[in-house]
């Protein structure tokens, strides 16, 4: 038996294919294809959906090519894809424009109007379980019906990017509810679309698809798409869920107490919940600095809100996710490498790094170099050093750059349980997590064992492969298939000397959002 994961990202479709028998070594094969991205105009980020199927086709063309991947053997498909992307379609079945995808910023009116309509920030957030952000899918419906109308009158059906390619592969209109509880028109506690949200903006609720559990049998692989990829007809397609959602499948974060920390160009907080908790700002944060579990409070403001987004996960009925993006991670020590030390490898900068004590020597970096989101959702948030002395080397701006980041992420956790949400381990994900040293600073950060598990050639694309498994009957449960096929690779555990050392710390790194970040642009 195989089951293959296709996952749709913002530049490439990534297809595996995973034998469930062979336990955590089960990929036995993966292929990708990269499809254009389209910038009309600054802030503007566009993708046609038929260039999506394109390469989709051909990652699965190329995948079926690869030894030991036989159609015959393939159970089911799973999907996951980028979310919050606006597919709008004509009653054909045909895009009737291009998607405005999740990082699209051009929607800042029509936030405000959807928190008019919804009765503030906190009465969106009660409503949908998020604020309005210009990431999200209904900002982009209203751009479009406000300023092309003719384009707009045609849209009989709007989808998310992964439930576009379920359609081109069954022919059936679906989405999930993990992918929809970011259209901001969700009721995430009932897992249904929201009639008074439709009704408040005025959308049609019959204009999105059907929302179903994400190990959902959707539909079949028809004989055309058969013709365009290569898989056999009838092979059973589940609907899966948006990359978050299966990110934490293919790392194991499908309970209660625990979280997944995710280290890529941006850096995303998944936090397992057994009940849909809100992001209703109801609690004081205060202090300076960050953790959960290390007497660290999160260091944003006193009654904030909707700076965590409440979604439901993919792991079951009765399971949910708080997630929290903050926009340049690893992306901070990329800027910091191509412009600082051009050339040089990143372990060579790990290694420098870690020869520098902890807290830099007073030396303080804030990463917002794009804007924020979380935890200060604030679009013209600024970054930089603070302390810098003549006693300072490249060794210790490389540190700072990567405390900063991981003070950052510790404050998102730190919402998290200020909201009351328990965390008893963090399950590590992406590129940074590569790395030893950052990985047990993330522990000490924390104060919570850090765990790096599944496969970095999988991810998402696991993840959706699991769901399936789940699917068509190869595994009871999404948890059971996590424990049949993932491993911890390797664990850490908080060092009581070094987390006292991170908080004095995050103390002063607390600060530096006041002293630059606020300052705001030019």
């Amino acid at each position: 038996m195989l089951l293959i994961g296709l996952d749709l990202g913002t530049s490439a479709v990534k297809a595996i294919a995973l034998d469930p028998s062979l336990g955590s070594a089960g990929i036995v094969a993966s292929a990708s294809k990269e499809h254009p991205l389209h910038t009309p105009r600054e802030g503007w980020s566009e993708q046609d959906p038929a260039d999506w199927w394109v390469a989709a086709c051909a990652a699965i063309g190329e995948l079926l090519a690869l030894p030991g991947v036989k159609g015959k053997a393939i159970a089911g498909i799973g999907l996951s894809g980028q979310m919050h992307g606006s597919v709008m379609l004509d009653r054909a079945g045909l895009p009737v424009r291009r998607a405005l995808l999740w990082n699209d910023q051009r929607t800042a009116a029509e936030c405000g109007v959807i928190e008019k309509a919804f009765g503030g920030k906190r009465g969106c957030v009660a409503l949908v379980g998020n604020a309005a952000l210009t990431g999200f899918t209904l900002p982009k419906l209203l751009w479009v019906r406000r300023h092309e109308p003719v384009i707009w009158s045609r849209v009989a059906k709007v989808m998310l990017p992964k439930d576009y390619l379920a359609l081109k592969l069954t022919g059936v209109s679906a989405t999930d509810v993990g992918d929809a509880s970011g259209t901001l028109l969700f009721d995430v506690a009932s897992r249904q679309f929201s009639g008074r949200a439709c009704e408040l903006v005025g959308i049609e609720p019959g204009l999105f698809p059907e929302p179903h559990e994400s190990s959902t049998v959707v539909g079949q692989v028809s004989g055309e798409a058969a013709a365009q990829t290569g898989l056999p007809v009838g092979v059973p397609v589940i609907i899966g869920s948006g990359d978050n959602m299966t990110a934490a499948i293919g790392a194991g974060v499908v309970s209660a107490g625990t979280a997944l920390a995710v280290l890529g160009t941006s850096g995303v907080i998944l936090v397992s919940s057994d009940g849909p908790e809100k992001d209703l700002g109801e609690v004081s944060a205060g202090g300076d600095a960050c953790g959960p579990a290390s007497g660290m409070a999160s260091g944003t403001a006193s009654g904030a809100c909707g700076r965590m987004h409440t979604m439901c996960a993919a792991a079951g009925s009765r399971s949910w996710a708080l997630t929290g993006c903050t926009l340049s991670e690893g992306g901070a020590l990329r800027w910091f490498r191509d412009t600082l030390a051009p050339g040089v490898a990143y372990d060579q900068l790990m290694a420098e790094a870690a020869s520098v004590p902890i807290g830099c020597e007073g030396l303080v970096f804030a990463p917002q170099l794009t804007g924020e989101r979380c935890p200060h959702p604030d679009p013209q948030a600024r970054g930089g050093f603070l302390g810098l002395t003549s006693r300072h080397t490249r060794a210790h701006l490389a540190r700072a750059v990567i405390e900063g980041v991981t003070f950052t992420m510790g404050q998102i956790l730190g919402i998290a349980g200020d909201m009351g949400v328990k965390i008893e381990r963090v399950r590590l994900s992406g590129g940074g997590n590569r790395s030893a040293f950052w990985r047990q600073m993330q522990a000490d950060v924390y104060g919570l064992p850090t765990q790096l598990a599944g496969s970095d050639e999988g991810g998402c694309a696991l993840g959706a492969a699991l769901l399936a498994g789940v699917g068509v009957g190869r595994f009871a449960s999404v948890e059971a298939a996590c424990q049949a096929t993932l491993a911890v690779q390797h664990e850490h555990s908080p060092d009581r000397r070094a987390q006292a050392e991170y908080a004095r710390a995050a103390a002063r790194f607390g600060k530096a959002y006041g002293a630059i970040c606020s300052l705001g642009p030019v």
